[in-house]
């Protein structure tokens, strides 16, 4: 959900969103109730396959994002250069409110500003209070897809709002 939402919230066409699991069958569809909220948001996900992260897509990244702690550190296992720039989806997002409340941040376009946040990422975490992993939904009930698409959205656009201040919300 998260590769396919990314975009909505920025208007920048640089930004390049890409998705890969540590775990799953590659080139596999997505997930039926994944599929039916990302409709909601008008997202096509017909052309969506799987595939599974590796050392060099993880090393090609400027950013990784993730649900969990036990992904992020299965990534850094898998990765260990891409640390600086491995976080769980829902604690990049404090970072990036917090580097944008406290003026951290700098640059004139997206990949600047993205630079400044992760620049100042070592020294700003210990002010951000520990979050919660997001629930991963695979083979749960939709209530579970439902509430990891809401979390997705309000990190995306904390997210957004930092990278793209002036246009940092859910473009429906």
């Amino acid at each position: 959900m998260g590769e396919l939402m990314f975009p909505l919230f920025f208007y920048s066409n640089d930004i390049v969103s890409d998705s890969a699991g540590i775990q799953g069958l590659p080139d596999s569809p997505i997930d039926p109730s994944s599929a039916q909220l990302l409709a909601a948001d008008n997202i096509d996900t017909q052309e969506f396959r799987s595939k599974r992260l590796t050392p060099q897509l993880a090393l090609k990244s400027d950013l990784i994002l993730c649900f969990t702690q036990r992904q992020r550190t299965k990534i850094i296992e898998l990765a260990p250069r891409a640390r600086s720039r491995t976080f769980q989806l829902n604690d990049f997002a404090a970072l990036c409110e917090y580097c944008r409340v406290h003026a951290f941040i700098s640059g004139d376009d997206t990949k600047e500003r993205l630079n400044s946040i992760l620049k100042n990422a070592s020294l700003v975490q210990a002010h951000i209070p520990p979050t919660q992993d997001i629930d991963d939904p695979y083979r749960k009930d939709f209530q579970i897809f439902e509430s990891a698409h809401k979390q997705i959205q309000q990190d995306i656009a904390e997210i957004a709002s930092a990278l793209e201040p002036t246009r940092g919300f859910h473009v429906r």
